[in-house]
């Protein structure tokens, strides 16, 4: 079954405002700063668009996306930034994808760590 990816936020330079999706909103409000930070300060340096969603298996992705236009959007540095935010921000975003599968798409996961008394 196709269905489309969920927003979790974004940034455009064209109208300079962030959207954040509500559904979320009971991340802690660091996570949701953080969001905002990092959205924001792409679309500054790099221009367009920018989207977190997540798809159907649960995993965040980066979209981006420009005018026609648009002279000042950097393609190239487009790619090398998000990669770099992947890096960087691996622990958070592994985090929000961990949040999602468990509280959206009802998923569940064992805890791998030896319980006390077993090694």
């Amino acid at each position: 079954m196709y269905q489309e990816n969920i927003v979790l936020c974004g940034a455009s330079a064209y109208e300079q405002k962030y959207y954040f999706n509500q559904d979320f909103n009971s991340l802690p409000e660091a996570v949701k700063q953080e969001l905002q930070i990092m959205c924001v300060l792409f679309t500054e340096e790099i221009g367009g668009i920018l989207t977190l969603e997540f798809d159907d298996d649960g995993s965040l992705q980066f979209k981006t996306e420009a005018l026609e236009a648009d002279g000042r959007y950097d393609d190239i540095g487009s790619v090398l930034r998000i990669k770099q935010l992947r890096q960087e921000k691996r622990e958070l975003l592994e985090a929000l994808e961990m949040y999602y599968k468990v509280f959206f798409l009802g998923e569940t996961f064992e805890d791998d760590s030896p319980q006390e008394g077993q090694k």
